[in-house]
């Protein structure tokens, strides 16, 4: 299962120690103008080594497209891209190579590969998701053109939590601190967490928040291709994430007439006087703004002594070398949004099939 989309479809491929990483992009219309400048600027939010609460790994992550591009336009043929290794410290990993590191993808893709690459983590680093990135940056574009604006924002990191809801926040300062958080006080808060856990050989998680603007009504299917179940195994599918929530998620204790969303007429335009739907309704856009949030375990290489078994069984301890996150949520933010994009180009280019059909 190495593709996702139904009409706009991404297929990746490579590992965190090989040659390179890349993909090929289906389904995407010809004559899409491909800012080449802001396709890299999206990679570059997500390449490691961009401050001191990231892995130092030095990556440039430089794109190049091999195939479906030409004159600045796609074409509509499969766009082939790569982007290759250049930093690879595989040695650090040595120690690895007959243990089970703990709550990582070892144990589970030994059992049921009978071989794993251990450098890295192979297919199962997060390095993968460099091929999110350009799909969703082609995506963005083809969004752009609906004036769907996608932003998502660190919100909380341990203990440490933006206590208001999006609508408080300038969402265009994301971008003006590491962290990547619209406060720029509670920015330098997490800023000292992560690095206080990183001194101590340890790793930390958190929450990435997501608001998607102008979404047009009608995306998503009735029954089992609800837009908020794709946009949550779209999320889940991410490395590291254990939760998804969309509106007012979690907190559905309450009653139902404190909760429903109640329509009004704004000058021939029906729009609904709250928001806990988080936008979709049965499953379908409504376009009021879409949010959600997605819960990301921490990193599970930690650079402490810790007990597990090696491949025979036998009782060992394994103490992490090399260079990794701290925490992975700034770095993940754009991966968010990638996905966000890819599902939101995916399901518009469905409801245009559909709409051919009839």
């Amino acid at each position: 299962m190495n593709s996702f989309g139904n009409l706009y479809r991404l297929t990746s491929f490579g590992e965190s120690h090989g040659p390179g990483v890349g993909g090929v992009i289906d389904g995407c219309p010809p004559g899409l103008d491909l800012d080449m400048d802001f396709i890299q600027s999206e990679l570059d939010r997500r390449r490691p080594g961009q401050s001191r609460i990231t892995t130092p790994r030095v990556e440039t992550d430089t794109v190049e497209f091999l195939s479906g591009v030409f004159e600045g336009k796609s074409t509509g043929a499969p766009i082939g891209f790569l982007v290759r290794n250049q930093n690879q410290q595989s040695s650090d990993y040595d120690n690895l190579k007959d243990v089970f590191r703990p709550s990582h993808a070892d144990y589970t893709y030994q059992q049921k590969y009978g071989i794993r690459d251990y450098r890295g983590g192979g297919r199962s680093s997060a390095r993968e998701t460099i091929a999110r990135i350009v799909a969703g940056a082609v995506a963005k574009l083809y969004l752009n053109r609906l004036n769907v604006d996608i932003k998502a924002y660190t919100s909380q990191v341990g203990g440490v939590a933006l206590e208001n809801d999006y609508r408080i926040y300038d969402l265009s300062r994301i971008e003006d601190n590491m962290v990547r958080c619209p406060d720029p006080d509670i920015a330098e808060q997490m800023i000292q967490l992560i690095q206080e856990v990183r001194y101590q050989g340890d790793t930390i998680g958190g929450i990435i928040t997501c608001v998607i603007k102008g979404t047009p009504i009608g995306l998503g299917e009735p029954v089992f291709g609800k837009l908020h179940a794709a946009l949550g195994a779209a999320m889940l599918g991410i490395n590291a994430v254990k939760g998804f929530e969309y509106g007012m998620g979690f907190n559905v204790s309450g009653r139902g007439s404190e909760v429903n969303d109640q329509f009004y007429d704004d000058n021939g335009t029906i729009r609904t006087r709250t928001n806990y739907s988080g936008g979709i309704q049965a499953g379908i856009s409504n376009g009021q703004d879409i949010y959600f949030r997605v819960a990301f375990k921490p990193v599970s290489t930690i650079l402490r002594d810790q007990k597990t078994v090696d491949i025979h069984g036998k009782d060992t301890r394994v103490k992490a070398r090399g260079r990794h996150d701290p925490c992975v949520l700034p770095r993940a933010v754009p991966i968010v949004e990638a996905m966000a994009a890819i599902t939101l180009m995916d399901y518009h280019l469905l409801s245009g099939a559909k709409l051919m059909s009839k």
